[in-house]
């Protein structure tokens, strides 16, 4: 039966109280036309149990999965292989029905993988502490953002154009509310980042630089000036993190001096599931700790001198911290977070090495074969498993041509960036250990004939 516990009078007092009228006067911001007046116009008002079950089915089956067909789409969210193994971990009834970990003497094992979590993260990010996980990605990015406003004392972040624009989207929204200054404008089809431009931007104002590393057309940039830099203007250099396998091949931000380092953990442990649930990365320096949001697990001794595990610290609002918080956001993806880690664990720092190599191997050899037919341009030759391709066409009809034949082309800039008709020839092009070379060459040859 439903559990109702407000009674009309109840609720009437609720809105006097915050000074409406009706349960309607809540929703004044959302515009009028994208309200619903009544009902669906193209439900049924009711249908039986078995109908429903049927229909839904005939529409799940339009989906398909991400191994169904070759798959070039990155841009932020990758595949990989996931062993077996992993899923059997996070299924067991321990791990699976495990929720935040208030009372540590009941939650050791959930403690300790979360302290592992973190150890792992932090040794990839090449930082002092990483935190619990965050929500995903694109938030982890904006929570660093206002972690550097607390520390400077400034708002005025320089956000680099090889950022993610969906991460840029969401720095957007939520600095309409903390009146932070985002200085931001969209990528050039270039093989050159824009680490000079950084450079030139950075003054006295400045709270943070936020770079993606590799960027949002694959492009790696050495971020060690521009961390001197930073640091002579008493800002922070913060960077994003999007494909974490990469750090198996390349320098980690850490060891270039990022100050603040986060990123999206999906790669590792986390299918793409159409497009969520994802798990946020984030790491710092120690001397900042206590301005980073979310939970960090600590590892201390009991009573009896046994290794026990605790929350140390925990900065959101639910917590006592209340409006002194450093974070309002309270989820955290905590089983994707053990995915993550069982599949580190897995993998240890001989696997995930490997595992980098043969994604850049795989991508070297892709660019190689798609960058010989004529129309298509390689437009950086270094790179981790992710390129962009400038085509003698718009690449939009093209993906969705090919999505037609059943491959999964890669991302066009122009549906990324679609106000920058520059863009519109880029198609960012993700390959990862699962494409074989049969991909490669019927990607090839559906790639020849829409360019013909």
């Amino acid at each position: 039966m439903r559990y109702l516990p407000l009674t009309p009078a109840d609720r009437q007092s609720m809105l006097a109280t915050i000074g409406v009228d009706s349960i309607d006067d809540l929703f004044v911001d959302v515009p009028e036309q994208a309200r619903l007046t009544g009902p669906i116009h193209d439900l049924p008002m009711h249908a039986g149990e078995m109908a429903v079950e049927a229909h839904m089915k005939a529409l799940a089956k339009k989906n398909h999965a991400a191994g169904d067909m070759p798959f070039f789409l990155g841009a932020g969210a990758y595949r990989h292989h996931v062993p077996a193994s992993v899923d059997h971990i996070i299924q067991r009834g321990e791990f699976l029905t495990a929720y935040t970990p208030y009372q540590p003497e009941i939650a050791q094992g959930t403690l300790q993988t979360l302290f592992e979590f973190q150890t792992q993260v932090a040794r990839l990010f090449g930082v002092d502490v990483a935190n619990a996980s965050m929500y995903d990605g694109s938030t982890a990015c904006w929570e660093a953002i206002t972690m550097a406003r607390r520390i400077t004392k400034r708002s005025k972040a320089i956000l680099s154009s090889g950022l993610h624009p969906h991460y840029v989207s969401v720095a957007r929204t939520m600095a309409k509310f903390t009146k932070d200054s985002l200085a931001y404008e969209a990528p050039r089809v270039d093989a050159a980042t824009d680490i000079q431009s950084l450079l030139d931007q950075i003054d006295d104002e400045t709270s943070c630089v936020v770079v993606q590393y590799p960027d949002i057309l694959g492009r790696i940039a050495d971020m060690s000036e521009l961390a001197a830099r930073a640091k002579q203007h008493k800002a922070l250099l913060i960077a994003v993190v999007t494909e974490p396998v990469a750090l198996g091949a390349i320098m980690s931000p850490g060891e270039m001096g990022a100050d603040i380092v986060v990123g999206e953990g999906q790669s590792l442990g986390v299918g793409l599931q159409f497009g969520g649930p994802y798990v946020g990365l984030f790491g710092c320096k120690e001397k900042y700790v206590r301005q980073m949001p979310g939970r960090l697990c600590g590892e201390t001794v009991d009573a009896e001198g046994k290794r026990g595990f605790v929350l140390t610290l925990s900065t959101r609002e639910q917590h006592i911290r209340r409006e002194k918080a450093t974070s309002n956001i309270c989820t955290n993806s905590g089983l994707c977070a053990l995915a993550f880690t069982a599949h580190m664990t897995l993998l240890g720092e001989k696997g995930l090495r490997q595992l980098a190599m043969l994604n850049h191997k795989k991508a070297v050899q892709t660019a190689d074969r798609l960058s010989a037919i004529s129309g298509v341009e390689l437009m950086n030759d270094s790179f981790f498993n992710e390129f962009t391709l400038v085509l003698d066409k718009d690449a939009r009809p093209i993906v969705r041509a090919l999505a037609d034949q059943r491959i999964l082309a890669g991302v066009s800039l122009g549906r990324l960036y679609p106000d920058e008709e520059p863009l519109a020839h880029g198609l960012v092009v993700a390959v990862t250990e699962t494409v074989s070379d049969d991909d490669v060459e019927a990607l090839a040859t559906a790639l020849e004939g829409a360019l013909a």
